[in-house]
């Protein structure tokens, strides 16, 4: 938790995401009955950076402050947790709206960035579905982090335990079928932190976003596993936290790979079962 002069709502740092509950008709066949369940919660939530409106990000409430630092770290606004005076809750607003909207203090060279990064944009409007939408290129990302380090080997098949890992830390998912997930485990493949989010782009932000505030970047002794297919943007994540490894359930775009193939990183696909592919820098696999 980061605060600053103004003060802000007290976020405990493992708070879940939440889940409601609604009403809904299950049909089978030519039955219908009434039951209730569970669905996750999406909202909008407003970054501020130093009093400007800077982003709106749909995203499961919860873990707010380390995905603003995520994401603000993905943007290329804050480059580390020295450059973040204070992440703060807006009490100035509709009362509505508090709790959804936050305000970033930033200091030292990122107040250059964040002019530069508001002179591109007005506003960054990012959907659970879209991320970043390969905004940035892999020659922009080379001047921030041309590769990462990792001069280690994982055996194969705790690169295969991984999602098993993942799926056991995904609370919210067994509840409402309905949140993506993002872990970093170590090199036993044992999970350091898990997020789960209606975005997958917002779950590893969470998690990056923790290391940042922590000052643990770069995580050269990690993995990241994901839910789902593995994008372009959650490969620039990886990089930019200094993830060596990067494991999915599902597959990566073409994108995704050359990122992965250019910084460095051991892109994993289809981790499922005894079997899976590898896209990029397979030496860091043994067995």
């Amino acid at each position: 938790m980061i605060s600053g002069s103004q003060g802000s709502a007290v976020e405990p740092p493992d708070r879940e995401p939440e889940a409601r509950v609604v009403e809904l008709e299950r049909r089978i066949g030519a039955t219908i009955r009434t039951e209730a369940d569970h669905v996750a919660v999406e909202e909008p939530m407003e970054v501020r950076v130093n009093g400007s409106p800077f982003a709106v990000i749909m995203r499961t409430p919860g873990e707010d402050l380390a995905l603003a630092a995520g994401f603000l770290l993905a943007e290329d606004v804050v480059r580390d947790a020295t450059e973040i005076g204070a992440i703060e809750r807006c009490l100035d607003v509709e009362p509505e709206a508090r709790g959804n909207v936050l305000n970033v203090t930033v200091v030292g060279d990122a107040v250059d960035r964040l002019a530069v990064r508001l002179g591109e944009r007005r506003q960054v409007i990012t959907t659970a579905a879209c991320g970043l939408c390969g905004r940035r290129t892999i020659e922009s990302l080379r001047t921030r982090a041309a590769t990462v380090a990792g001069e280690w080997t994982v055996p194969a098949a705790v690169v295969r335990q991984l999602p098993l890992a993942l799926r056991q830390a995904q609370r919210t998912f067994d509840a409402t079928g309905g949140v993506h997930a993002a872990a970093l485990t170590d090199l036993d493949g044992q999970v350091l932190r898990a997020a789960e989010d209606v975005g997958r782009h917002n779950a590893v932000d969470k998690i990056i976003g923790h290391a940042l505030l922590e000052g643990r970047l770069p995580l050269d002794r990690a993995m990241l596993v994901v839910s789902g297919r593995t994008s372009y943007e959650l490969v620039q994540k990886a990089l930019l936290g200094g993830v060596p490894l990067v494991a999915a359930v599902s597959a990566p775009s073409s994108l995704a790979v050359d990122l992965a193939r250019a910084a460095g990183i051991t892109l994993c696909g289809f981790v499922r079962g005894d079997s899976f592919n590898v896209y990029a820098h397979g030496a860091r696999l043994s067995g």
